[in-house]
């Protein structure tokens, strides 16, 4: 429904032209003024001519009713066609209405590319991930603000479970398009859901490669999101390849405007031993720096026997852009994100129960019970414990 966004306003503009329209244009020659249409009751005329342009605005901005079948009997040729002036301020209008997003071929793709928008929840919702934040928006910003970019964007998202890869994909997703995760430009796969049987691998290529053609020759700015790329055969990483590649097009279709996120769990050890040894080192995590970090995690990946990913042409030809790492996720985080779960369901909390909801969550390592095994995953779950 999100398409209706901004619809009464654009009826307001066309209200002087739907409602005016009958009064501006005449019945054929013959027929006496004031009268209808031959075949036409009185006031039909009026409310057809309405519907016409209605029709036609349709066509023009989403692909509806452009095919409108006649009905047995009717008479095309009784005169009533869009006016001139009428077509030329419908163009103006569905142009108007396109300038609020990109609109592709088949449809409104509603593009909103709304980095400030992206950088304020990333600010108030993340919590924990200094790296991750300045990462994604740097990249983002830079790649949205590119004319053209030399290649599609790709961004490796990489630590434990529950730190928040997830989270900040759907949120991305929110803020580049107005449909979010259900905005036909948005395309999500889940390793072992999408491409479960390793003997159908070829056949899953043939597949995911003409979803990609199809997506981004419908929009051409599309977000692809693979989760758990650990789990995900080399072939199919490999078959992803050309689009991440430095090509003007495959097949004459440009894919250098595609962003796409890669989801995984590798890395996570070497993320988290990191941020222990700075604990450790009585380091504040917030000291840890990306080429610090980064050195490390390149070559966990590049030694990892865990799936493909590791050992795919995409590391190997250097065609992740960057690499994202999501940091364990301490005490004081997990809080933060109870009290956000309490908050999105409009839910009275104390600083008591808070704590009592933390309490529940398991943490390692033994030893220090530091960071939080699941991270923030159970939040919303527990906190039906504590609900009146």
């Amino acid at each position: 429904m999100a398409r209706w966004a901004g619809l009464p306003l654009l009826l307001c503009c066309l209200g002087p032209l739907l409602c005016g329209a009958a009064g501006r244009s005449r019945a054929p020659r013959e027929a006496e003024p004031g009268a209808a249409a031959p075949g036409l009751p009185p006031g039909r005329a009026g409310s057809d001519l309405s519907g016409q342009y209605w029709r036609y605005l349709a066509c023009r901005l989403w692909r509806e009713g452009c095919e409108q079948p006649q009905e047995e009997g009717s008479q095309q040729s009784q005169g009533w066609s869009l006016p001139l002036v009428g077509q030329d301020y419908l163009e103006i209008l569905s142009s108007w209405y396109c300038s609020f997003g990109k609109c592709c071929e088949t449809g409104d793709c509603r593009i909103a590319n709304n980095i400030t928008g992206l950088e304020m929840d990333l600010s108030k919702r993340l919590h924990g991930q200094h790296l991750a934040k300045d990462v994604i928006l740097r990249a983002m910003q830079g790649f949205l603000e590119t004319t053209q970019p030399e290649k599609a964007l790709a961004l490796s998202f990489h630590g434990w479970s529950g730190t928040g890869k997830n989270f900040v994909a759907r949120m991305i997703a929110d803020h580049l398009y107005r449909d979010g995760l259900k905005s036909e430009c948005v395309k999500v796969f889940i390793s072992l859901f999408h491409f479960p049987h390793p003997k159908y691998v070829d056949l899953y290529k043939v597949q995911l490669k003409k979803q990609i053609s199809e997506t981004v020759q419908l929009c051409k700015q599309s977000l692809f999101i693979f989760d758990e790329t650990e789990k995900l055969h080399s072939g199919l990483l490999d078959a992803i390849k050309p689009y991440v590649d430095h090509y003007d097009s495959i097949n004459e279709v440009d894919y250098r405007r595609s962003i796409f996120l890669f989801l995984s769990n590798i890395g996570g050890n070497i993320i988290n031993q990191v941020t222990l040894d700075f604990w450790r080192a009585g380091r504040a995590r917030e000291e840890i720096t990306m080429e610090y970090l980064e050195q490390h995690l390149c070559m966990e990946l590049l030694e990892s026997t865990d799936g493909g990913f590791a050992h795919g042409h995409l590391l190997e030809e250097n065609l992740i852009d960057d690499f994202v790492p999501f940091l364990p996720l301490e005490n004081h985080h997990v809080k933060l994100c109870v009290r956000d779960a309490f908050l999105a369901r409009s839910l009275p909390y104390t600083e008591e129960v808070l704590d009592e909801v933390v309490r529940m969550m398991v943490f390692l390592p033994k030893e220090e019970k530091l960071f939080s095994a699941q991270g923030c995953k159970s939040v919303a779950h527990r906190i039906n414990y504590f609900l009146p």
